[in-house]
C-alpha cells in the first residue's frame, strides 16, 4: 500500500531555510529532481534523509511527524 504525504508544511520550511529546492538537494547530495520526486510522493524519503532533513532544515525530533507523515486527503 502506497500513501500520500501533503510536504506543503515542509516545502514552506524549505524556502525558509534554504531559500529553494536546488540549494537544499545541493546540500543532501541529490539532485533537484530528486528531491521533487520524494516531495510529490513519486519516491518514499528513506529514514536517514528524514533525519538528515530535521538537522538541516532545524525540525526537533518532536515535529519530523507533522512535516513527514501528514496524510494527503
Amino acid at each position: 500500500m502506497k500513501y500520500n504525504f501533503d510536504y506543503q508544511k515542509l516545502k514552506g520550511r524549505i524556502v525558509e531555510k534554504k531559500g529553494n529546492q536546488e540549494k537544499l538537494a545541493n546540500e543532501m547530495g541529490i539532485t533537484k529532481t530528486t528531491l521533487n520526486f520524494k516531495l510529490n510522493n513519486k519516491i518514499s524519503f528513506k529514514q536517514y534523509e528524514i533525519i538528515t532533513l530535521g538537522k538541516i532544515l532545524d525540525i526537533s525530533k518532536d515535529e519530523l511527524a507533522d512535516y513527514f507523515f501528514t496524510l494527503k486527503v
